[in-house]
């Protein structure tokens, strides 16, 4: 769930005046003025420039990056991404990115200045008191963490697996870059902090982190008709969920619930009209959808204060 927390790194420089969420991608990462567009089996050139929102949308057409080396910086990966063709035309349909978020990543260390990691502990994880956050897991706290798992139907019994988004690193590794798109470790302790300061308009224990209009741009719809996943369309860097009858999981939600789930069945909501917050913090591969996996409906139904 590394994405929304990066989507607020990159809320803070706009309200810091340093970007503007309608800037061209290529305004703070000049490598992406010549991105090309994959259409019709012909390379093109794309009918406007890609966006920050686009890319905090995943509305941008920025596809992955195959056989990505471990040490990889976030220089390096933005420069190989601009490089690939955009799946389709920016802002004409939505499609998941987790590199694009890598690339915000490499936006924030431009305009703030600062290596991604540093700025994401001197603007939120100091002032929040995320002490449990990092991108690597201290060796003296490696016995604490919740290794990956996924069940083995045929031998019957649950198997340890690896994280693909470490890239067959350590979880100790500092080597490993800073990924925005998928590469925190923390608590569920902690994440409830950053839903806190989004549920009382950017503002914790007296700290202002976001302005209350920026919050609202962040959980508000921005995708349109297009589609993403049932009742849920995307804010910047958080779903929306809009409808939650179209989602089993989402039922218990009140509109306007915003959050993000994580491939290995990790969940955050939190729910305005209720002021409630979710969260569930699992390390089990294999379950399909991690928004409507039955990990996170067993979870919703069981701590549901209506039951």
């Amino acid at each position: 769930m590394s994405k929304p927390i990066a989507a607020i790194c990159v809320a803070m420089l706009a309200d810091d005046g340093k970007l503007n969420f309608d800037d061209p991608l290529a305004k703070h990462l000049p490598e992406f003025g010549g991105v090309m567009v994959s259409e019709n089996g012909q390379t093109v050139k794309p009918t406007r420039p890609v966006t920050l929102r686009d890319v905090l949308t995943h509305t941008s057409g920025l596809g992955e990056l195959s056989n990505r080396e471990p040490h990889l910086t976030l220089a390096e990966t933005s420069k190989r991404l601009s490089q690939q063709a955009l799946r389709f035309q920016p802002g004409s349909r939505w499609a998941y990115s987790t590199a694009g978020f890598d690339i915000l990543g490499r936006v924030v260390e431009v305009a703030g200045g600062m290596p991604f990691d540093e700025f994401l502990q001197k603007r939120m994880l100091d002032p929040l008191g995320m002490r449990n956050t990092s991108f690597w897991i201290a060796p003296e706290n490696e016995s604490r963490w919740a290794r990956p798992y996924r069940w083995n139907a045929q031998a019957g019994k649950l198997e340890e697996t690896t994280i693909p988004y470490l890239y067959q690193t350590a979880p100790t590794d500092r080597g490993r870059p800073p990924l925005a798109g998928a590469g925190l470790f923390s608590t569920a302790e902690d994440i409830a902090r950053v839903y806190q300061m989004m549920l009382h308009q950017g503002s914790f224990h007296g700290k202002r982190i976001l302005k209350p209009e920026t919050v609202a741009e962040m959980i508000r719809q921005q995708t349109g008709a297009l589609a993403g996943r049932p009742g849920m369309p995307w804010g910047l860097g958080f779903c929306v969920v809009e409808d939650p009858s179209k989602m089993a999981a989402n039922s218990v939600l009140s509109p306007g619930s915003f959050g993000h789930g994580g491939a290995f069945s990790t969940q955050s909501r939190a729910d305005p009209g209720r002021n409630l917050i979710w969260i569930v913090m699992f390390e089990r591969d294999g379950k399909g959808n991690p928004d409507n996996s039955d990990v996170r409906i067993a979870f919703q139904d069981a701590a549901n204060p209506r039951r």
